[in-house]
């Protein structure tokens, strides 16, 4: 079976393995087993009408003495582009959308309390082309630009808080970022955070486009709780996730375009070490499909010019900070992953393990201070 039409696996070995068998499996694989949450038949009836897959899961905290449960639910978004990548801009950006609309009011049925969707999902993943034109079109101003105006509809319409990851157009510094854009369930821009770490690895070479962010590492205070965006490429950087933390994340989102050649044994890996590391909840999503270009591009290593990056594979989940996770969602079908979270499982797996509280963070700013130096010389001890 080719690796792209392989469609989760979960599926397979719910299809392969004896259940008592499976059970065990699933523990070693994702930790304590997430129990499946209940959606109303609404939902599920409108997402095989509008055919993307629909899961939903959820997270249980100990019940405490003190202090009230802290749900929230969040809905991850996972979709193939909806036009081929020659189509005019405009229409593909109203496709998208369109379709992103439908996925959303399916996410509200079911209780939605923040929505995330992919990397730049307005437009095709087209930065490893190098061309300029039309992909440059694609970009928006994060404050007045239509997708954030689209957002902010949708915000209001469903009391819900939209992360909006766009490839954002500066007009001020003539400077295009890719930006993940923040919509309180008000309705209003709450603000912009943009990508910290831009991949130069084969395709996956962006600065032709845009380079790292200036914006830090922002923290954002929802209704909801406190959450950031830690946009696709830093999620390979543990400082990364764990400055977001240390702003106060308590929720932690990754939307992320990578294609299974490049990365998919490490992505079931490296947001549920984050949450495990930094005693917070993150949310993995990637895009879907495979994406094919008028043009043809190399990778500056020896190999042919072609005319795709190869499969986007899907796969979003969540994970919690006592280790388990979700199951993903499907590697070849757009979908929609529902998960309520109890915030209270944070701080009760950071008083159980302490990661912070005995963390040498004083020792290591330190020893990174020097480490950063011209004239660094690493503390090796030699006979």
């Amino acid at each position: 079976m080719a690796g792209c039409e392989l469609d989760s696996l979960e599926e397979t070995l719910e299809t392969h393995l004896p259940e008592a068998e499976l059970r065990e499996v699933k523990r070693i694989l994702f930790g304590k087993q997430t129990e499946k949450l209940d959606l109303p038949a609404c939902a599920v009836d409108a997402a095989s009408e509008r055919n993307f897959e629909l899961k939903g899961y959820k997270f249980e905290a100990t019940q405490e003495q003190l202090r009230p449960p802290r749900k929230v639910r969040v809905g991850l978004v996972q979709n193939h582009i909806v036009l081929p990548t020659d189509a005019p801009v405009l229409d593909q950006i109203n496709a998208m959308h369109s379709r992103i609309g439908e996925i959303v009011e399916v996410a509200a049925m079911c209780g939605v309390n923040i929505v995330c969707f992919q990397e730049t999902w307005t437009m095709p993943f087209a930065f490893c082309t190098r061309e300029k034109e039309p992909w440059t079109e694609f970009a928006e101003s994060a404050e007045d630009g239509n997708t954030t105006h689209f957002c902010q509809e949708l915000a209001r319409k469903y009391n819900m808080v939209v992360v909006s990851p766009i490839l954002e157009r500066d007009e001020q510094h003539s400077t295009l970022w890719n930006t993940a854009v923040v919509i309180s369930n008000s309705g209003n821009m709450l603000g912009k955070t943009r990508k910290n770490h831009i991949p130069r690895i084969g395709d996956f070479n962006e600065s032709t486009y845009y380079m790292e962010g200036n914006t830090g590492h922002t923290v954002f205070q929802t209704q909801f709780g406190r959450i950031a965006v830690n946009i696709c490429y830093g999620r390979h950087h543990p400082l990364n996730w764990f400055m977001y933390s240390m702003n106060g994340a308590e929720i932690i989102f990754n939307p992320s375009a990578t294609v299974g050649a490049l990365s998919e044994p490490m992505w079931a890996i490296e947001a549920r070490n984050a949450a495990i590391a930094n005693h917070c909840f993150t949310c993995a999503i990637n895009r879907v499909g495979t994406e094919h270009f008028k043009s043809e591009f190399t990778s500056g290593d020896g190999k042919k010019a072609h005319h795709d990056f190869g499969h986007f594979y899907g796969s979003s989940y969540v994970a919690a900070p006592d280790g388990s996770r979700s199951p993903g969602l499907s590697r070849t079908r757009d979908g929609l992953l529902v998960v309520e979270l109890d915030l209270n499982m944070n701080r009760q797996i950071s008083d159980k393990w302490s990661f912070k509280m005995t963390g040498r963070y004083a020792e290591y700013a330190e020893e990174l201070s020097a480490a950063v130096r011209h004239d660094f010389k690493p503390n090796i001890v030699k006979e």
